[in-house]
């Protein structure tokens, strides 16, 4: 039968996804619903299983001797090797470990991997001996850096408990957030417990857990709130866990003690507290409230939960389903302004799909899985290399950006030990079935090409399907122990028209549709062949805030154009769409995947389109200006105004200084404390931090000068001084003057500063009591208008 169409093809890409039509008659659907197990489920050949493999590869290239490394020196006991470099030698040390320790579990989960499984019993065991050699309960790999000496972190504990509590968002007492290394912690030891059997880690935690509660103990509510401020992970759910495994009310009480109640509280009452704060320092708190709510019932932490997800989804996600710039959310309903080379830092999207099973498993929609299916294809496959292995922090959308993949001994960032977990379970969310009567119904979410086991009727399933690039997915049932009557709910995602379902071969005269599925109920037999084909079509998606601004997909999988090698730069302006129906610009170069070329309409030149997610080595365009012909004349003329103007100003420049690259920064002796780097939008900057500056040598000529520098528009509470030779001239403040924009300051130099000099030293360091200068994204000294250099 021919499905209604259930979606526009042109419609705003997350505009509310809590809004997405999906043609219903009713609800059928359970009240709830719970994920077949992991290890019931086989990968069949597809990216998704080329994914797990690479990831295979490299854990098994990772020395767990080297990730013990701090765990055993802090125990008191001889480390077995070297420590790594990246992160794992920073005062985060150790929080790889718990992301490992989970990837090895799911990974045995999903493939039966047994060096997988004696590698974890293996690091629990070294867990315990350094447990036993503290005698207290306390282990960890973090370190703390007082004075530029690294310590022991267990040092920052005595001080909190005295109530001496110091953070600035990311660090506690000189420790890189700590308790979020701790959550990763108990994560590992949790998941090796549950798809393991490993009873040791049980142990481990309940011991660490009880040296926690004893911090805390310590702390009145305020103290508490004070720890909280610091970048915590999900604590929160640690405990909330621990208490649905023991039983105990101790780790309940403290579950609930570790609300950040500054964000989580105004999310409870439907506000919006997001803007301006990092991402994904919140995302891990509210799937903590998930588990609490349920454990408890906590109405308030279920509309915590669910507004934060409405708010994310539909005000700050990409078309690729990734969230935030520059790690943090924007103001809502801005993307068209952020797209940017830091662009939706993977460890979102980990954590967004993780809050989106808990949502689904307590009330099942198509449109969750709809946003999840987005994220899982588009950006959590585009943030894996599985030809390495490797795994990248962001994921560009920046026309000419491209990816930065992580070094496999010498990274170790967040997003690398997120990644371990991401590419160990693409299998893990295909089938659910209803979590009060499983055997009644069976809910078909992802089509990933697969093999499961359905115990509640002794079946076997199997998924035949080239999705993402085809929309024929046939599936079939050769085994089936418990024959008889239920229902089979098969997700029609929400960009689909005409979806067609046969089982048997023989057309469905007329499908219930419930909530985004299509529900076959009848009596199953082994044997029985169900085929689903979702017809698939280029379409653009607007961003929500700007129509003009596009991305196009092809059925779930979002296009891009290609821009070149990544290792070449690329140095055009960023690609426009110039035609009153852009789709009719393309033409389809291949049908083995979704690839396309424009015919008249990109600009400067026309372009070549494939799957983003598959373009790991290139640079791309993935959003892109619209215009008529009309507005495209307009915006030439505009630019040659612009091009005029830079002309002008280069004529009267005396000396540029391009901020953040190695080679200006040389030439003009640039010297720095406390100072970094930075790019963004292409461009390359540099600040400095409390107690730091950074200076640099610019030439002048006698007579009036101007000094001019370039600020990003949307940077909040800064103040800083700018010198000259040693004599200020300026002091600077910063705070969302220019949103959207990069922009230009001018300050003009005294003459007497310059005179009889052939060059000058500039200096920008923080004003008194402030904590950050700049970033300044550039700097030149020219002449007044009427006057050219010399």
């Amino acid at each position: 039968m021919l499905l209604a169409a259930t979606a526009v093809a042109t419609a705003p890409a997350w505009q509310g996804w809590s809004a997405v039509a999906h043609a219903a008659t009713g609800s059928a659907l359970p009240e709830s619903a719970r994920a077949l197990p992991l290890n019931a489920t086989r990968l069949l050949p597809s990216p998704f299983a080329d994914a797990v493999e690479g990831n295979r590869l490299y854990l098994l290239r990772l020395e767990p001797d080297r990730l013990l490394h701090n765990f055993r020196k802090h125990a008191g006991l001889t480390p077995k090797g070297a420590i790594y470099g990246g992160w794992e030698n920073d005062t985060i040390a150790g929080h790889t470990l718990g992301h490992y320790l989970t990837a090895l579990a799911l990974m045995h989960a999903q493939t039966g991997d047994a060096e997988c499984a004696r590698r974890a019993a293996y690091i629990i065991a070294e867990l315990a001996e350094c447990q036993a050699a503290a005698g207290d309960g306390y282990v960890a790999g973090f370190t703390r850096r007082r004075d530029d000496v690294i310590e022991d972190g267990r040092l920052i504990f005595p001080e909190i408990m005295r109530g001496d509590i110091r953070s600035a968002g990311f660090d506690l007492n000189g420790c890189w957030v700590p308790f979020y290394n701790w959550h990763k912690l108990f994560a590992g030891l949790f998941d090796a417990e549950t798809h393991l059997g490993n009873s040791q880690a049980r142990g481990v935690a309940l011991a660490l857990a009880a040296y926690i509660d004893g911090v805390f103990a310590k702390l009145d509510d305020a103290q508490v709130q004070q720890v909280l401020d610091c970048e915590h992970g999900g604590i929160n759910e640690s405990f909330a866990e621990l208490h649905a495994r023991t039983g105990d009310p101790r780790w309940l009480a403290l579950a609930t003690r570790l609300r950040h109640r500054k964000v989580l509280d105004p999310l409870a009452q439907r506000q919006n507290s997001l803007p301006w704060i990092h991402a994904n320092t919140q995302i891990p708190k509210l799937i903590g409230l998930a588990r609490l709510h349920e454990i408890t019932g906590n109405a308030a932490d279920a509309i915590a939960a669910n507004f934060f997800w409405e708010t994310v989804v539909g005000q700050y996600s990409y078309v690729i389903g990734g969230n935030a710039d520059r790690e943090y959310f924007p103001d809502p309903g801005t993307i068209s302004k952020h797209i940017t080379e830091q662009t939706c830092e993977s460890c979102n999207s980990y954590n967004m799909l993780k809050l989106t099973r808990h949502l689904y498993a307590w009330k099942p929609e198509a449109r969750l899985f709809d946003y999840y299916e987005r994220a899982h294809i588009n950006h959590i496959l585009a943030h894996q290399n599985p030809a390495t292995g490797m795994f990248a922090y962001m994921v560009p959308l920046m026309s000419g950006s491209h990816r930065v993949w992580s070094e496999p001994f010498d990274d170790f960032w967040c997003c690398v030990g997120s990644g371990m977990e991401s590419h160990a379970k693409h299998g893990e969310s295909i089938w659910w079935e209803d979590a009060d009567r499983p055997a009644d119904m069976l809910i078909a979410n992802l089509y990933i090409p697969s093999e499961a086991d359905w115990a509640a009727r002794g079946a076997k399933l199997r998924i035949e399907t080239g999705y993402p690039f085809d929309g024929h997915i046939a599936m079939s049932i050769p085994k089936l122990a418990r024959a008889g009557r239920f229902t089979l709910a098969l997700r029609i995602p929400g960009w689909c028209q005409g979806a067609r379902i046969a089982v048997n071969g023989t057309p469905l005269p007329a499908p219930r549709i419930a909530d985004g599925y299509a529900l076959i109920d009848r009596k199953w037999k082994a044997g029985d062949r169900v085929t689903l084909d979702l017809p698939m079509a280029l379409r653009i998606e607007a961003t929500p805030d700007d129509p003009r601004t596009i991305a196009l997909l092809h059925g779930p999988v979002v296009l891009a154009a290609d821009l070149g090698a990544a290792d070449q730069p690329f140095d055009g302006p960023a690609p426009a769409l110039v035609a009153a129906d852009v789709t009719q610009g393309f033409s389809a170069t291949t049908a083995a995947v979704p690839a396309y070329r424009t015919a008249g309409i990109g600009k400067p030149a026309d372009l070549s389109f494939a799957p983003f997610f598959q373009q790991r080595d290139r640079r791309t365009a993935v959003y892109f200006k619209r215009f008529t012909q009309q507005e495209w004349g307009v915006e030439q003329q505009a630019f040659a105004v612009e091009q005029a103007r830079l002309r002008d100003l280069e004529r009267r420049s005396v000396d540029v200084m391009h901020l953040g690259e190695m080679q200006p920064e040389r030439d003009h002796g640039l010297e720095a404390k406390l100072s970094y780097t930075t790019t963004y939008r292409g461009r390359h900057g540099r600040d400095a931090r409390t107690d730091g500056h950074f200076q640099f040598r610019m030439k002048v000529k006698p007579g009036p000068l101007i000094l001019q520098a370039t600020y990003w528009g949307e940077e909040r509470n800064r103040l800083f001084d700018i010198l000259v030779d040693g004599q200020k001239i300026a002091t600077q403040k910063l705070d969302a003057d220019r949103p959207g924009e990069f922009f230009d300051v001018t300050y003009a130099i005294p003459e007497a500063l310059t005179r009889g000099k052939s060059a000058v030293t500039i200096r920008v360091q923080p004003a008194p009591g402030m904590t950050r200068a700049g970033p300044m994204f550039g700097a030149r000294i020219f002449t007044p208008a009427g006057e050219t250099r010399t």
